[in-house]
């Protein structure tokens, strides 16, 4: 069934993301779709300190919140009395962050008498594709895949997953990061590594594919990165960091396992259940070779794949207010939710 296509009194939904280091704020219309959206990303701040430093994540999105939300109202001519529900992530994240977003939401739920929603934001993700593909029919195989979860999610309606596959160490977008570091590349390093990687031959230097004939669906990315970093040595450190061809070739012999492993998984998780399409969506889900490769096997394999646009791979209001009013539809009633949970298993 098509939930989006629902036809209904007008739903605008604010969704409110702040799990980490980007404040995402949208509005979403049922039946209508994504009307409009703002990002603000901390990379900057945090890449001065090679990584996210949480106190100071919190406090920019206490900085950078309410002016979004002002600015998107005031760019498309809506007063706050126009939302019919307002969405924000719940979890799981940074707890000072996800702090923030609920308590702006549940402080303008109060005054304005308008419900409002928890989303998990792993779900958000999940769902992300919605935005652009609302053709999408349940139920489905997902893949999320980013800095911090690499899963293999079989998706039967809104709410209902069955995680197939998990990784038991790194995720795939944290071992990107390491990797880059290990390169020398300044934070964020695995989206600087998969640049690099479009100019490296990905056979010239042959790294372990980790798990691939496993016989099951798990993942696992920190011995690649192990193997990685053993190479370096192997080759010179100094000399591996004053030559961008070498290590161009590291980068994208790291990329070619990385999403070999990855693909390969995907269609085993497709024959099980004998299921005919596949979402992908978190932040790894943006990089160009993983979506080569695996539109490369829907054509061959048979089965249909969907993504979210680039722009809503990483952490976004649109993806969150989505949800909102997919949760609407299925008659949530958002009473004044004013909890958060860091950690927060998806199956839950």
């Amino acid at each position: 069934m098509h939930l989006l296509n629902i036809k209904m009194k007008q739903t605008l939904v604010l969704g409110i993301e702040t799990s980490c280091d980007e404040t995402g704020v949208a509005l979403y219309e049922l039946g209508k779709g994504l009307k409009a959206h703002k990002l603000y990303s901390q990379i900057k701040m945090h890449a001065e300190y090679g990584g996210v430093v949480p106190e100071l994540a919190s406090r920019d999105h206490v900085r950078k919140l309410i002016p979004l939300i002002r600015e998107l109202f005031n760019e498309n001519k809506l007063s706050l009395d126009a939302i019919s529900a307002i969405a924000y992530t719940k979890g799981p994240g940074l707890s000072g962050a996800l702090l923030v977003g609920t308590t702006v939401a549940n402080t303008l739920g109060y005054a304005l008498r308008t419900p409002v929603i928890g989303i998990h934001h792993l779900e958000a993700h999940l769902l992300s594709p919605l935005l652009s593909n609302p053709e999408i029919i349940f139920p489905f195989i997902a893949l999320l895949v980013s800095g911090g979860h690499t899963q293999i999610i079989r998706v039967d309606q809104i709410g209902n997953y069955k995680i197939l596959g998990d990784t038991r160490d790194d995720a795939a977008g944290e071992a990107f990061d390491k990797t880059g570091k290990i390169l020398g590349l300044p934070y964020p390093g695995g989206a600087l590594l998969s640049q690099l990687a479009t100019h490296g031959d990905a056979t010239k230097y042959p790294l372990p594919k980790p798990m691939l004939n496993s016989g099951d669906l798990d993942f696992s990315f920190s011995g690649l990165k192990t193997a990685v970093a053993q190479l370096v040595r192997k080759l010179d450190v100094e000399v591996v960091l004053r030559s961008d061809v070498m290590k161009a070739d590291i980068a994208a012999s790291f990329q070619e396992s990385v999403t070999d492993v990855l693909t390969a998984k995907c269609c085993a998780a497709l024959r099980v259940d004998d299921f005919s399409s596949l979402v992908v969506a978190g932040g790894v889900g943006a990089n160009t070779e993983l979506r080569r490769k695996i539109n490369q096997a829907s054509k061959k394999v048979g089965f249909r794949v969907y993504y979210p646009p680039i722009e809503f791979c990483t952490d976004n209001g649109a993806m969150v207010a989505l949800v909102g009013a997919l949760r609407v539809t299925e008659g949530a009633s958002g009473a004044l939710p004013f909890n958060i949970r860091p950690r927060w298993p998806l199956n839950t």
